[in-house]
């Protein structure tokens, strides 16, 4: 691979029909990024969904390494495989705790849940009475997204019990915009406003509210930890705006044949594409079960937005785009004008990478990066390499 090396794998690549290139160095690269955009904010990094399906264990020791102190997982279960990883990092379980199971794993493994309401601090706070501690936690607030958190009354009058009573040892108090992509949404300073009043309540206690797009909102966002995702992993952080982020991820397929079809038949389930001239199909080993969604099917989705024809691949150079439905294993691809002989089975085709942007793959789709991140790593073969190097 010319100009990368490859640093670890995961799976057996000689049997493996997908493929998922995770570049290390674009991934750090766009770390040293977002904490340049985040001013004196501490930046984190949130690695929940097994690093949104790019894999925990190599991600997490490459952010860590370029000097990632702070961590964000879903669950408790995650938190745990995180802690060997980033030994002596903070790790936060945005999910927080629900039963003393929970408590006791993530004290043993010495994560931080992030509280969601107050039936959840006086559970922590319960675990720990018996036991002594600083009992450690954050705080979650909703400023209007109506998914997880306190209300902001709640955490005000919080804010104030604690103070007095010491109930559980706050270490950050957090919200979540709901609209951060889009800069003029009015939503952004709406909850920003709320947030503020929270923040203040809770004193000299960190605060933290902007994710990957609301690093880009600008300094008013960035308090004193923001909380990147998708922008991590090469995701667009602003709808409509230049992509400043590196592709990290490149997800491939092998062509399983290629096959002549005529005008006039037909292809994929339903019938749904009737071929308008003599075709060239390349039919792929990735579908549906190995996260490439149905939607991005060439025809026969009826809730895709008509305006958008489907997905494409990219291979020999050119772009092929998707013919009929997207199947359980396999997609069809056109690759009638693409010279003969330069596509020949066994051959790789991307489906998203460096020449087909992550978003606009899922855009294809309807669906968003997040989701085709987190999907396409089930069935494919996983190689790590860093870019700047010769193989």
């Amino acid at each position: 691979m010319r100009g990368k090396t490859i640093v670890a794998r995961s799976g057996d690549p000689r049997v493996a029909g997908n493929r998922l290139t995770i570049d290390l160095a674009a991934l750090v690269s766009n770390y040293r990024l977002l904490s340049k955009k985040s001013g004196a904010a501490k930046t984190a990094a949130v690695v929940k969904a097994d690093a949104y399906g790019l894999g925990a264990g190599q991600v997490t020791p490459a952010l860590s390494k370029a000097g990632c102190r702070h961590f964000f997982v879903a669950t408790a279960q995650e938190g745990v495989v995180l802690r060997p990883l980033v030994f002596g990092a903070e790790i936060f379980v945005l999910n927080g705790c629900t039963n003393e199971a929970e408590c006791a794993v993530m004290a043993e493994a010495h994560l931080i849940p992030v509280m969601q309401s107050r039936e959840a601090i006086w559970l922590w706070a319960g675990f720990w009475s018996a036991r002594g501690g600083r009992r450690p936690c954050a705080v979650m607030v909703d400023t209007g997204m109506n998914r997880l958190g306190l209300t902001v009354a709640e955490a005000i009058r919080f804010a104030d019990e604690n103070a007095r009573e010491h109930t559980v040892t706050a270490l950050l108090v957090m919200s979540h915009l709901a609209c951060a992509d889009e800069p003029a949404h009015p939503m952004n300073v709406q909850q920003l406003e709320s947030f503020h009043a929270v923040a203040l309540a809770f004193g000299d206690i960190e605060s933290s509210i902007a994710n990957s797009s609301g690093i880009f909102l600008g300094p008013d966002y960035h308090l004193d930890m923001t909380r990147p995702g998708i922008a991590l992993y090469g995701g667009e952080p602003v709808t409509g705006a230049e992509n400043p982020m590196q592709p990290v991820a490149t997800f491939e397929t092998r062509i399983l044949q290629i096959r002549h079809a005529r005008k006039g038949q037909t292809v994929s389930y339903g019938a749904t594409c009737t071929l308008e001239r003599d075709t060239v199909i390349a039919v792929a080993g990735a579908g549906y079960a190995d996260g490439y969604p149905r939607s991005l099917s060439g025809s026969g989705v009826r809730l895709r937005d008509v305006a958008k024809p489907g997905g494409s691949g990219f291979v020999s150079g050119q772009i092929a785009p998707i013919l009929g439905r997207v199947t359980m294993d396999m997609t069809m691809f056109d690759i009638t004008d693409i010279p003969h002989g330069q596509v020949n089975t066994g051959d790789w085709i991307e489906l998203f990478g460096p020449n087909i942007a992550l978003d606009d793959a899922a855009r294809s789709g309807g669906t968003v990066a997040y989701e085709m991140l987190t999907g396409c790593g089930r069935r494919a073969a996983k190689r790590y390499v860093e870019s700047g190097h010769s193989a």
